[in-house]
């Protein structure tokens, strides 16, 4: 099993490098059913993965200059500051205990799966409907002016989903980066890249004095992930954005039902 969970770290690098999100989602399922990882820890283990794997793509895109600065200023900002009340305020006040259906208990560790479920249908939704933005190239007209106060409240809203669950939201960045950044669409992939670089990586160290992280794991784990985006971002000129988003979406959705059952007869502990 621990050697499938390395396997897969390769593919959430891979889906960044490629396609510039969709990976991340994978992390904590993979982290916590494969190798083990208590689901808390996990989503803190994982800020530490899609932060680094993130950094990566997004120096590349600044280099390529589809980096909007000013939008990620204001998008990143609301992002970081509720990634830290997240972690510093949500993730404690979750009770050990929500309730119990029968012999079913909700506990801490279940509710966050299931919620990373829910968040994983929703990702792979958007991920097979929207696979044809990558062929698109969206170009802001001169009279459309940029809905900064929707951003700044795209990014609060973000920032907590990464807080809580340790995903960068990339599947939640891009459209509102689209639609209200007037970005076009390989601008706000890198402008994606570049926010959940640092909201992620923000909340880890910001918190990591809580618990005790074991880094010869994290770092080889990350490493893994780090090897798989440049690998994506080598085949990224050769292989069609568009398919692979959709064929890696139907493989989250399907991981997403896989979660949903699991944790509705084994759930974790």
């Amino acid at each position: 099993m621990e050697i499938a969970g390395y396997i897969i770290a390769v593919l959430i690098g891979l889906s960044l490098g490629l396609v510039g999100g969709g990976g991340s989602i994978i992390t904590v399922p993979v982290l916590v059913y494969l190798l083990k990882v208590e689901p808390v820890l996990a989503t803190m283990y994982s800020l530490f993965v899609v932060g680094c794997c993130s950094m990566i793509g997004s120096v590349r895109a600044y280099r390529k200059d589809l980096v909007d600065v000013p939008v990620v200023f204001v998008f990143g900002s609301a992002s970081m500051l509720s990634v830290f009340i997240a972690r510093h305020h949500l993730v404690p006040l979750l009770p050990n205990h929500f309730f119990t259906i029968g012999s079913f208990e909700v506990t801490k560790p279940v509710f966050l799966m299931l919620l990373f479920a829910v968040l994983m249908l929703l990702t792979s939704l958007s991920m097979i409907r929207n696979a044809r933005r990558d062929q698109m190239s969206i170009v802001p007209k001169s009279h459309e002016t940029r809905k900064m106060l929707p951003l700044f409240l795209q990014g609060v809203g973000v920032g907590i989903v990464t807080g809580l669950l340790g995903a960068g939201g990339g599947f939640l960045i891009i459209p509102a980066l689209v639609l209200f950044g007037r970005l076009p669409m390989k601008t706000a992939v890198g402008s994606s890249l570049t926010i959940m670089t640092f909201s992620s990586l923000f909340g880890f160290f910001s918190t990591m004095g809580q618990y005790t992280i074991e880094w010869p794991f994290l770092v080889s784990f990350t490493a893994i992930a780090v090897a798989g985006i440049f690998i994506g971002m080598k085949l990224s000129d050769r292989i069609s954005g568009a398919s692979l988003r959709k064929g890696f979406g139907w493989f989250v959705f399907s991981l997403a039902i896989l979660v949903l059952v699991h944790e509705l007869v084994f759930p974790s502990k």
